[in-house]
């Protein structure tokens, strides 16, 4: 049995932290904050509650082998329904198409609403990546890569030098599609051009797999791994800075904190390396992905029937989830802004048809600041700046023996799936007690 420290409490420290409990060894966990959960928690103000980060996930299987391999299943302990729609679009020449998940026909008879035959360049475009995500979601993405020992399909699949960008202007000829494409990726905050083509699977993932979400909130998914961390007997510190790892002949041996050295034969690294000198010049290379303007509103009254998630296209980009907790009569949306913000969000939001400024009893804002300083990182991972992007980060193993990483970090992208994978990841590396 070895002990094991992972440093960090948000959804990739838990998962981590969960499995190696599984596999019957002794897990302590040591969190910054008071609260468990980093982006994937809530934010409350005067009866109004939002989610702080994801509002919902891609590849629903990702949660469902967590909970099934570190205790009950999923369904036993939260309820994760599909969404109809993943997201609204809204274009600037006043065009707008709502894009439902699960469906390649509910797909292309949506998009078809563009033009004649839109449809069918969509859908070819998305079917497109039915090979590449064969190829990285059971090369890279389910068992940890070797740099020279994978096979030469493989790295040439995640090695290419066709960007995003590129295959876009490729398959798709309308510049809405082209925005519909890329929006993930420039929402936080990434070129399309400087992201990997293959990373292009998530629309494949959206049309395929749906968009799947938690009533009540996405902070439950935490609580309900909060509960089972206490099942597998993890000991838990919140309130506990990590600020370096001990070293002796090139291993670490414990970690340092604010309330002292937590001895460790393993270490499990589920925040920024940066943060941690004993990793910071292995990442010398990457810069964070900063995360958008961020704002809370508790309105009152009647609000136009959106979707969960709607996006206004253009510069700024305005996105609009609608999905929080509010008081009877009440509603609880949330606003992101992304590129040249002139003007308040909400006024922003206003001249893009879209007026409830009057409506505002509640209001929490959150620049890209407040953001990375609270989580002590950035929730979005590392910024993609070309394809050595990828040989840049850390993860599953580092370069210290008995270290590895998880977390947005460690991963090719943000959000629940890819941080939940590292996290798998991590435990098939160290592997049972």
């Amino acid at each position: 049995m070895a002990r094991v420290v992972v440093v960090g409490g948000g959804f990739g420290g838990l998962a981590a932290a969960a499995r190696l409990a599984k596999l019957g060894h002794d897990v302590r966990l040591l969190e910054r904050l008071d609260t468990l959960g980093g982006a994937v928690s809530s934010v409350e103000r005067d009866g109004f509650a939002w989610d702080a980060g994801p509002t919902w996930t891609l590849l629903p299987a990702v949660l469902r082998d967590l909970f099934r391999k570190s205790g009950r299943p999923l369904e036993r302990e939260l309820e994760l329904v599909p969404q109809e729609v993943v997201r609204g679009h809204r274009f600037a020449d006043g065009t707008a198409i709502d894009l439902p998940g699960g469906s390649r026909a509910a797909q292309l008879a949506a998009v078809d609403v563009l033009g004649e035959g839109l449809g069918e360049q969509w859908c070819a475009y998305v079917s497109g990546f039915a090979d590449e995500w064969d190829t990285v979601r059971r090369h890279y993405l389910e068992r940890p890569w070797r740099p020279g020992l994978t096979d030469k399909a493989v790295t040439a699949t995640l090695f290419t030098r066709e960007s995003l960008a590129r295959r876009v202007r490729k398959g798709l000829g309308d510049d809405r599609l082209r925005q519909v494409a890329t929006h993930p990726f420039t929402l936080d905050g990434h070129a399309a051009r400087d992201v990997p083509a293959w990373l292009g699977t998530t629309a494949y993932l959206e049309q395929n797999f749906g968009a799947w979400t938690v009533p009540g909130g996405m902070a439950r998914l935490s609580g309900a791994l909060t509960e089972r961390l206490a099942t597998r007997r993890v000991a838990v510190s919140t309130g506990t800075a990590v600020t370096d790892l001990v070293l002796r002949d090139g291993r670490a041996v414990a970690v340092r904190t604010s309330a002292g050295d937590v001895d460790a034969d393993l270490v499990v690294c589920a925040v920024d390396p940066r943060l941690l000198p004993a990793l910071s010049p292995y990442v010398r290379r990457t810069t964070p992905a900063i995360p958008p303007v961020v704002c809370h509103l508790g309105l009152a009254g009647d609000v136009p029937d959106l979707p969960p998630e709607t996006v206004f296209h253009g510069d700024p980009t305005l996105v609009l989830r609608t999905g929080g907790r509010a008081p009877d009569g009440g509603h609880a949306w949330t606003l992101l802004g992304r590129g040249l913000l002139a003007e308040d969000v909400v006024t922003a939001l206003a001249r893009r048809g879209v007026d409830v400024r009057r409506q505002v009893e509640v209001r929490v804002d959150r620049s890209p600041r407040d953001q990375v300083e609270h989580w002590n990182g950035s929730p979005l991972g590392v910024l993609w700046q070309g394809r050595n992007t990828l040989t840049r980060r850390l993860g599953p193993r580092t370069p210290l023996p008995n270290v590895y990483a998880c977390g947005a970090h460690a991963t090719p992208g943000s959000g629940l799936p890819f941080v939940g994978l590292s996290a798998a990841l991590v435990a098939q590396e160290v592997g049972p007690a």
